[in-house]
């Protein structure tokens, strides 16, 4: 049963239940005659091979308040590109493939590089920042929503709940963050909001006393979700981070920018599950483990930047106090899931709190050892005042791209 619970930090939007999807297009697609509404796909070619990816754009050819699609394609060779080129062509929208390792695109990354502006390794936040670069060039879109390809149970009702709160010209919010239920195969999955972020959460307010932002983070009932819709007007200003701490440091980065009205979350499905990351205890530049060292520095550092003075007493006492909120909150999981007639493997579990423990100290121990690091991509804004024609020639690349490898 749907709740109408409101935290008091943002607000909540839920689905009670009580109004269809072809209700809640219609009236998108009033406001979209004037508040033009585009989407970002960052994707990995392997995607294109995966069970996810074909679904998804089935349901996204029935959307019909989309303005344009973009797909950032990583990690494709020219023969790839062309059959991505192909693969895309199913939907009826406005779309473009933006191959990120074409040569032109590869002397834009040399331009940026030149300029000291280049984001600092590959990967989804430099694959997003491209798009949301390509976008703002355009200049003819009022919001832009962002979800992964790899979401298995994916149906278009969940872009129309994501988008619907920024694209309303009657409420307030400029920045919507999904949330849902991450639960499949007969088992609660999310490990990292589970059985990371939230125990941090409160072993931070036990360690180092209430600060907003951490009520504010806490708020979130799913703060990893792939699933947000922004108003374009904060994309130029916005800072993307390069590492695994993406999701984290956009949030961050609405805390900075945008009055607590303007963010809200929205429920934008009653199940969920894609691509599950392996937990790679024993590489710690893999999977959920180097996930949870960028997860935990981007909170450091956003911690620090507000006055927080960190130690490497501190990062003791966070471990253990967070390992003892860990493991009061797998019991609550637990109850949870057998309630619910779900799984939950208690070993497994608690080795991931284990791993999660002990990358909470690798990531202070970075952070001590480098507090001057700064994984943020520049703001497009200063792309544009160091090089006002880098994004025109973006645009000339892409079009390029298309017209030459038919």
């Amino acid at each position: 049963m749907a709740d109408f619970h409101q935290n008091g930090n943002i607000a909540t939007i839920h689905n009670l239940r009580t109004r269809s999807t072809a209700d809640m297009t219609r009236e998108l697609e009033t406001f979209a005659a004037t508040r033009k509404i585009s989407l970002i796909l960052p994707s990995l070619y392997s995607e294109l091979e995966g069970e996810a990816l074909p679904n998804i754009l089935k349901e996204l050819a029935e959307v019909p308040y989309l303005h344009r699609i973009v797909i950032g394609l990583d990690r494709a060779d020219e023969a790839q590109y062309r059959h991505a080129r192909e693969f895309f062509s199913v939907l009826p929208q406005n779309h473009v493939v933006i191959w990120n390792d074409s040569p032109r695109m590869l002397e834009i990354q040399a331009r940026l590089e030149g300029l000291g502006l280049a984001p600092a390794e590959p990967g989804k936040g430099k694959n997003v920042w491209s798009c949301l670069g390509f976008l703002i060039a355009c200049a003819d879109s009022a919001v832009v929503a962002i979800h992964d390809c790899d979401i298995v149970t994916y149906d278009k009702e969940m872009l129309a709940r994501l988008v619907y709160p920024v694209a309303n010209p009657n409420f307030p919010y400029q920045l919507a963050k999904g949330y849902y239920p991450r639960i499949g195969s007969g088992k609660i999955n999310g490990r990292v909001s589970r059985m990371l972020v939230s125990p941090l959460l409160i072993a931070l307010k036990r360690v180092v006393g209430d600060r907003d932002y951490l009520d504010y983070l806490r708020a979130f009932r799913y703060p990893l979700s792939g699933e947000m819709a922004m108003r374009t007007t904060v994309l130029p200003d916005l800072r993307i981070p390069s590492d695994w701490g993406l999701e984290i440091g956009v949030l961050s980065e609405a805390w900075r920018n945008l009055a607590p009205k303007s963010v809200c979350q929205v429920e934008i499905s009653d199940a969920y599950d894609h691509k599950h990351q392996e937990l790679s205890p024993e590489d710690k530049t893999q999977g959920l483990s180097r996930m949870s060292i960028d997860i935990c520095k981007a909170v450091f550092r956003k911690l620090a930047a507000d006055g927080t003075v960190f130690t490497e007493e501190v990062f003791r006492t966070l471990k253990a106090t967070y390992y003892r909120s860990a493991l009061d909150l797998l019991d609550s999981y637990y109850n949870d899931a057998k309630t619910n007639g779900l799984y939950v493997d208690r070993h497994q579990e608690e080795a991931a709190i284990e791993m999660f423990a002990e990358n909470i100290i690798e990531a202070g121990h970075t952070f001590l050892e480098n507090p001057a690091e700064t994984p943020f991509i520049p703001t497009w804004n200063r792309v544009h005042s160091a090089d006002p024609d880098l994004m025109t020639d973006m645009l000339q690349a892409v079009a390029k791209d298309l017209s030459d490898y038919q």
